[in-house]
């Protein structure tokens, strides 16, 4: 179900895109990334968002969200410009608390093992974070003690390479354990798969507007949905395994 827009709040100073915070007419608060933002970024925040809900990892609420062209003519400054009238991503505000580094040992060895084998499938090598720190798109919600996962615009980085992934991926420190079990190899390729079997429907749900970079639906999106499939098949050869 597609929310509607009904308040644009202002922009956020956070992060790549510089989502826009919304009201939706469910009245929830969204960071609502639209035009600006980029078609290779609404592809993958949707797909990724989908794949890991599929997977069962802790990603925030999100949803389809339509920005009426109504709101957009009241703004005579310009100031929501980039916004963009139409379907948009927009994920659910929480909340939560930016991730520290002391919570780390709180974080179940199943999610970070599950969050780094993800980020590889989905070539994502926007989740690095040291003590030197770091941004891993990772938030923190301290009474219930759970991650919530954000942020996929960087997803199916074809340039993304194993040995700088594995080097600076927040969980790197799981890669060895995964790498050498066949066991858990097996339980992930089925995870996989298992996932895979919604692909059909992920993809039905993408808005039209989005596969064109123009709003005169003229210059076709630079993502491919063929490419990001074959991408996501890596996990059938044993060199999707070969880490270290």
């Amino acid at each position: 179900m597609t929310v509607d827009i009904v308040e644009i709040i202002r922009r956020s100073d956070q992060g790549i895109t510089k989502p826009f915070i919304c009201r939706g007419d469910d009245d929830e608060i969204y960071f609502v990334k639209g035009y600006s933002a980029g078609r290779h970024s609404l592809f993958s925040e949707w797909i990724a968002g989908k794949l890991g809900l599929a997977m069962g990892l802790p990603i925030a609420p999100f949803s389809l969200v339509n920005v009426p062209e109504e709101l957009l003519l009241f703004d005579v400054q310009g100031k929501f410009s980039d916004l963009g009238a139409g379907i948009a991503f927009g994920s659910c505000k929480q909340s939560v608390t930016e991730l520290s580094y002391s919570v780390l040992s709180d974080i179940p060895v199943q999610t970070k093992r599950d969050l780094l084998v993800f980020d590889w499938w989905l070539k994502n090598g926007d989740r690095n974070y040291s003590q030197q720190g770091g941004n891993p798109n990772l938030f923190w919600q301290p009474g219930e003690k759970e991650l919530v996962v954000i942020d996929h615009n960087q997803a199916f980085d074809q340039s993304i390479g194993r040995e700088d992934f594995f080097k600076f991926h927040i969980f790197n420190e799981e890669a060895s354990t995964l790498c050498d079990d066949f066991i858990y190899r097996e339980e992930y390729n089925r995870r996989f798969s298992a996932a895979l079997q919604q692909w059909g429907a992920i993809v039905a749900e993408i808005p039209g507007s989005w596969y064109f970079a123009d709003n005169e639906m003229t210059v076709p999106a630079n993502f491919n949905i063929e490419t990001a499939f074959e991408s996501l098949s890596r996990y059938t050869h044993d060199d999707f395994w070969n880490w270290l």
